[in-house]
Parts: C-alpha cells; structure tokens; sequence
C-alpha cells in the first residue's frame, strides 16, 4: 500500500457531525482520487483513506439511509 503527504490537504468537518463536540468526522476534499476521513478530535491520529469512487458510493448510501442501524448491506 503506498502513502498519501497530507500534510498540507484542508480538512473541513462533516456536515453531519455533532456540533458539541461528539461524533466529529473530518474529510478533505483536496485529493482527487482518494478522501482521507479523520476524527477531529485526534488530528495527529489515524486517517482513513477511501478511493474516491468508494466514497461516493459511502455518501449515496446514508443520505439514502441504507445505512441505518436494522439495515442489511445485500452486496458490497
């Protein structure tokens, strides 16, 4: 697996992230082909990085709310 330089990509936090502190995810738009997604509240810690397309997919499905907790995933 090869390594993605963030050091200088913006982070911007999730829309659906709570505003009192919790639950805060961070992503960055900055790459191209990849999303890196962080937890805002460990800057410096792990980032997980999606192929673009893959998040896209990720987004569809939970504005969709296929997602939602009881929800089966048939195919992946």
């Amino acid at each position: 697996m090869r390594s993605v330089d963030l050091t200088s990509v913006t982070w911007r936090k999730s829309s659906y992230s709570n505003q009192d502190g919790g639950q805060c995810v961070e992503v960055s738009d900055d790459l191209a082909a990849v999303v890196p997604v962080r937890d805002s509240k460990t800057p410096h810690g792990p980032v997980l990085a999606f192929g673009a397309s893959g998040w896209v997919s990720f987004v569809s499905a939970v504005k969709s709310g296929e997602l939602r907790e009881g929800s089966c995933v048939t195919s992946i």
